[in-house]
């Protein structure tokens, strides 16, 4: 009987989910269910922060009905809903239902609310709430919710407004008292003279005309739209069909995504940016940037959609995942259906041109280097581009890298290039050419290499004048922020440590065979620098004994670096993997790979060595002290804390996987519920395989409903990654610079959390924390002091820069154009195998596909290479494939990668892998094939094509 009961409750709460999903207040009600554990609870929770409450009540009935169930459940359902402020939805389950009649009133009433929502937030809030709980629409809890001290007036209105609503039926009267008793006159005629009109407009109407569309709902959308006269006939139709249930999906999603709240703070920073100017946005991570940048975007476009003007935003980000999460989390939930938006990146490979996304699309989400691609194109061809003055707003995502080098740069300077263009053609009484307004936002513009005030000011003034900004705009919000606990930990030096000794005499061996002699302690990163000044200077002067040993040393550098990092196995994994891969690289089985007598000496010295540090890896005694306390750390948060959430940065990608699988291979981390992920870079700088956008959603995604509590990150999450609340973040021997301090110890923005500083031998990282916040508090007064600066002086210094780097990029453009005269000629260039010397290939045999990939298609090349298999290296672009590598037959060295292109097999060549000759001279390294001076001319797909066929038709004929 008891299975037949369960049945029929979880079949009540499916008839009546959509109430429930209405009326529900999730944050009162889930810590008041005792049967749904504690890790669902804060999944719940996290649903609710990051998608808001409808999605969060989704979530929370699915934990409900899930089974089996235990005895009692139902009740304690409703229990909790009685006792979180929900009655109303517990009413539904008592089948204690309202009359047909009361209850479209009360959705009508609610409605109403939604449409009034952003004149009812000028309320004063406090006193409105307090007798709002005098009259029981709001619990205690409530209450304290809707105060204002620390949220601002706004929001606490609009946490007000999004309780009462979900009230018995009566609220509505109480609520319109109450603006009566608390002298709201305004807003007493609005919610209650208004409706009286509206019912009296809705009598005289049915009494003669009765069409099924006719609704009182419908008809209050029309008084309302009478009432204020403002809004536009698009948005009129859009209200009409949300009021009377013609648009579902719109209803569904109800105010939650119709309107967009800002809380008092975020106002004052976005209102001059409502008037049409230029401004930067400096707030803390976590404080809503984004949402401010959307509320001035939908600002702007149902402004110039109002008075019939063009409008078309492009908003930039410098990272690839920032496209796909601004467009998902906040631009497309606030500004669909009425605004088309689309998103572009690397990760999605474009359908049609990028102008034709443009132009057919009001909203544009994009890296900057697409943007900068376009701009760059002449409308002359068959490319066509875009121009600035196509775009009216354009939003620019992490600001502070508006600075030289810079792609957001490339993009302003053209922006003030236009801007002085402008001045000269008013001279002449010429029409201006329109110019986009630019919204900037950012955690920290930094102080760039300051080290006092004048200079701070000046490095924040600069980014300013690049970004044109009108103010840059900031908000106290320290002072209601609580303190965070602060904590350095500092570590003890090793009072034994054989397998690194182990490893440094193997370094002393090599520094006798090469010949090299070393001024500074072999773990130190001035040994690291040392090795591959050498190196490249080897490499340059065909040095094959030198260059291979400093190859082999910065190795072992890492494999220290490890070991006071991670674990002693950790290194020693790394180090014989690097050993196992060259020896791979050596042997072939239908070729005989050259090894040298000193590649022969360092593998023989590794083997030789090898037992040892396996042996030692093992001795958890010899470990360093960062892992005990790092350990300490971790196990001290999680059993101190209900629902711990914390990151830990390291600094290489190598140590984040490392330190991930060290945690999930320990049980005492299990033990207390710890649930690690690492989340790394995506780009191909590292030999460590990058994050591609998708793993690193995924990752993201799991610690923000709560089946990950644990991030291990590089610096990749530090800035811009929508990376849910944290109760503790753990910088682990990794301090940057003052910009990267702010928006790490932003993540941990969670009520009483903590930031720990954890010392890794070598690192400095304690020295640099106290260089970091001298920077802040100079960054801070400089900002205040700017801020306080009579807007004529600050116009005046902001002119002076943006000439002054108008001028200087001139003087580049006219230092680039006579270095493109003295490029070289392909005839010119030879490359060089940077394994064994052997000459490889002159630029004349070079050729360039999509402006892009070098390739090599000879008959003589084809003869110097072998093809190797790589399973790491699969990648998938437009029109090409990557699925293997070509090294070279003398010894194996690798030279770059065989692709695909067009179904037809060519080899792609890596600069980096070669030694490159200019006139008889080797120069130095180069990491891109921008950094060579010569141009190669364009791969002709149709007449090699033809060759290839013209071979396969004459094996053929051979076979025949």
């Amino acid at each position: 009987m008891a299975s037949e009961s369960d049945e029929k409750q979880v079949q009540l709460i499916e008839f009546f989910r959509s109430r429930l999903c209405q009326y529900i207040d999730v944050e009162q009600v889930v810590d008041r269910i005792q049967f749904i554990d504690r890790e669902q609870k804060e999944k719940i929770r996290q649903k609710a922060k990051n998608d808001g409450n409808l999605s969060a009540v989704t979530l929370l009935l699915t934990a409900v009905q899930k089974k089996p169930h235990s005895l009692g459940w139902f009740r304690d359902f409703v229990d909790a809903l009685h006792h979180g402020g929900s009655g109303f939805a517990a009413d539904y389950l008592e089948q204690k239902l309202p009359d047909p009649e009361e209850e479209a009133e009360n959705d009508t009433c609610v409605k109403f609310i939604e449409l009034l929502a952003p004149d009812l937030t000028d309320m004063k809030t406090e006193v409105v709430a307090l007798e709002c709980m005098s009259q029981k629409l709001l619990t205690q809890e409530e209450f304290d919710r809707a105060k204002t001290e620390t949220e601002g007036q706004r929001y606490g209105a609009s946490e007000l407004l999004r309780r009462i609503v979900k009230r018995r039926p009566g609220w509505y009267s109480k609520f319109v008292e109450i603006l009566q008793k608390t002298e709201h006159k305004f807003l007493h005629q609005l919610t209650g003279g208004l409706l009286q009109r509206t019912s009296a407009v809705y009598s005289r109407l049915t009494m003669t005309l009765t069409p099924p569309a006719l609704t009182l709902n419908s008809i209050m959308c029309c008084c309302v739209l009478l009432w204020f006269g403002t809004y536009s006939i698009y948005f009129s139709k859009h209200l009409l069909s949300i009021a009377d249930g013609s648009d579902p999906e719109a209803a569904a999603r109800g105010s939650e995504t119709a309107d967009i709240v800002l809380r008092d703070y975020q106002m004052e920073v976005a209102r001059p940016a409502l008037e049409g100017k230029n401004i930067i946005v400096c707030l803390p991570t976590g404080s809503g940037k984004t949402r401010v940048a959307v509320y001035i975007t939908k600002a702007h476009l149902d402004s110039r959609r109002a008075e019939k003007k063009p409008c078309k935003v492009v908003v930039l980000v410098n990272k690839v995942p920032l496209v796909e999460q601004h467009s998902k989390a906040e631009f497309k939930r606030y500004l669909e259906p009425n605004y088309k938006i689309e998103k572009v990146s690397g990760d999605s490979p474009l359908k049609i041109s990028f102008s034709e996304i443009v132009k057919q699309n009001d909203v544009i989400i994009c890296t900057a280097q697409i943007l900068e691609n376009s701009l760059a194109i002449p409308n002359n061809g068959d490319d066509e581009g875009i121009n600035l003055s196509d775009i009216t707003l354009m939003v620019i995502d992490e600001c502070h890298h508006t600075q030289k080098g810079e792609v957001y740069n490339l993009i302003m300077m053209r922006y003030l290039k236009l801007k002085h263009k402008n001045h000269i053609r008013k001279k002449a009484e010429k029409k201006p050419l329109p110019l986009p307004q630019i919204l900037g936002l950012t955690a920290s513009p930094g102080v760039g290499k300051a080290t006092k005030m004048k200079q701070a000011e000046e490095h924040i003034m600069r980014i300013c004048a690049n970004m044109d900004a009108f103010k840059i705009m900031t908000s106290d919000l320290e002072s209601n922020k609580k303190e965070q606990r602060r904590q350095i930990t500092l570590v003890e030096n090793r009072k034994e440590d054989p397998f690194g000794n182990v490893i440094k005499n193997i370094m002393q061996a090599i520094h006798s065979h090469a010949k090299l002699s070393p001024t500074c302690e072999l773990d130190s990163q001035m040994y690291e620098q040392w090795a591959v000044q050498i190196g490249r200077k080897a490499e340059k002067e065909g040095d094959q004994t030198v260059r291979v040993c400093a190859d082999h040393l910065q190795q072992y550098y890492e494999g220290l670096n490890l070991c006071n990092t991670i674990r002693m196995c950790d290194a020693y994994n790394f180090l014989n993997k690097f050993y196992e891969d060259k020896l791979k690289e050596k042997k072939d089985e239908k070729h005989k790979i050259q090894i040298t007598e000193t590649e022969r000496f360092l593998f023989n010295l590794f083997q030789e060595n090898k037992k040892e540090l396996e042996t030692l890896s093992k001795i958890p005694k010899y470990e360093n002290d960062s892992l005990s306390k790092l350990r300490k750390a971790v196990l001290y948060e999680f059993s101190t804390r209900d629902g711990a959430r914390g990151i830990v940065f390291t600094k290489t990608r190598r140590s984040a996987i490392a330190l991930n699988q060290w945690i999930q291979e320990n049980s005492r981390f299990d033990d207390i519920g710890v649930k690690p992920a690492y989340v790394i870079g995506g780009g191909d700088q590292s030999v460590v395989k990058p994050m591609t956008s998708a793993e690193q959603k995924d990752v993201l995604k799991k610690f923000a409903n709560g089946d990950v509590n644990l991030l291990i990150a590089t610096a990749v999450a530090e800035e811009g990654l929508d990376i849910a609340a944290c109760n503790f973040v753990i910088r682990y021997g990794h301090v940057t610079n003052e910009i990267a301090k702010i928006q790490a110890e932003g993540r941990g923005r969670a009520e009483d959390s903590s930031l720990i500083l954890v010392e890794v031998k070598n690192s400095g990282v304690a020295g640099k924390e106290f260089v970091n916040e001298f920077r802040i508090k100079l960054m801070t007064k400089a900002i205040d002091k700017i801020r306080k600066m009579k807007q004529e002086d600050y116009e005046s210094q902001i002119t002076e820069f943006q000439y002054q780097s108008i001028l200087e990029d001139k003087v580049r453009t006219k230092k680039k154009g006579k270095e493109e005269i003295r490029k070289c000629k392909p005839s010119d260039v030879k490359l060089l195998c940077q394994g064994c010397s052997i000459e490889v290939c002159s630029g004349d045999d070079i050729k360039i596909i999509d402006k892009m990939h070098r390739v090599n298609v000879t008959k003589e090349f084809e003869k110097l290479f072998i093809r190797r298999e790589n399973t790491s290296l699969q990648e998938r672009l437009l029109d090409y494939e990557t699925n293997g590598y070509i090294a070279c037959l003398n010894c194996g060295a690798r030279w770059g990668s065989m692709m695909v292109f067009r179904s037809i097999e060519i080899p792609c060549l890596l600069v980096e892998n070669f030694v490159v000759n200019v006139n008889g001279q080797n120069i130095s390294k180069r990491k891109k094939w921008s950094e060579v001076p010569v141009e190669f001319s364009a791969f002709n797909y149709t007449e090699h094509a033809s060759q290839v066929t013209q071979s396969d038709d004459d094996d053929d004929i051979d076979s025949d």
